[in-house]
């Protein structure tokens, strides 16, 4: 019980957050713990602001000025983190989709050479059908992880997948452009791998988030399942 309420604490914490630097906050955030993740998804989240540039067609705007104040409230993250959780993050990543007003943050406590894999039903299918997205998208990737957090939270993690005219571009410091134009993709990939990965997880995806540390050439995403057998479907 004092874990869950961790938990719900940090999701509130975040909901304050969001809701200090941005103007809104979001309708619900949900954090899961399970070391060496903290996966937080969150719901109902667009500011007036944001709703009118999307009426519009200024997506890649409202991506960009949220891209703009992440920084800052990362560090604040962290260090509530590490004071109430006693987790030290190492690697962060975030994702929206704006569509469904909903976003994705993914804390790591450490970036060793082995990532964290934990054994259900269907992954080998699962790392499969990842494998084939990552090559339509870009190239093979040097490996693939995926773990099961819980029921409704899947993590997968590749690495070195950027191809060398990307990495051009990060060096000559497009990466913000590369970041938009990739998340679009990859995401339009997921969509169309969407039900043999559902077949495989025995889940509806929900959502599905994506992001990158350019520097150490390195992917997450995050799927948010609703199992076939789930009682609240």
């Amino acid at each position: 019980m004092e874990f869950k309420r961790k938990e719900r604490e940090l999701g509130s914490y975040i909901g304050r957050m969001l809701r200090e630097h941005y103007g809104k906050g979001p309708g619900s955030v949900f954090a899961t713990v399970s070391e060496p993740y903290v996966a937080v998804y969150i719901k109902d989240f667009l500011s007036p602001m944001e709703n009118k540039l999307l009426e519009t067609e200024q997506g890649k705007h409202v991506q960009k000025i949220r891209d703009m104040m992440m920084p800052a409230i990362i560090e604040e993250i962290k260090a509530y983190i590490k004071v109430n959780i006693d987790l030290e993050i190492t690697d962060f990543y975030y994702d929206w989709n704006l569509e469904t007003h909903t976003g994705m943050m993914l804390g790591i406590t450490a970036d060793s050479l082995e990532e964290p894999s934990s054994e259900f039903s269907g992954q080998a299918g699962v790392n499969n059908e990842i494998y084939e997205l990552s090559v339509e998208a870009e190239k093979a990737p040097g490996s693939i992880t995926s773990t099961l957090l819980n029921a409704r939270t899947l993590v997968v993690t590749r690495k070195k997948i950027l191809i060398a005219v990307e990495k051009e571009l990060i060096h000559m410091g497009f990466d913000e452009a590369l970041r938009l134009s990739k998340r679009n993709l990859e995401k339009r990939l997921i969509h169309k791998h969407k039900s043999q990965l559902e077949a495989y997880l025995q889940a509806e995806i929900e959502n599905s988030f994506v992001a990158w540390n350019f520097k150490t050439d390195k992917s997450v995403m995050l799927l948010i399942l609703k199992p076939h057998n789930d009682w609240q479907q």
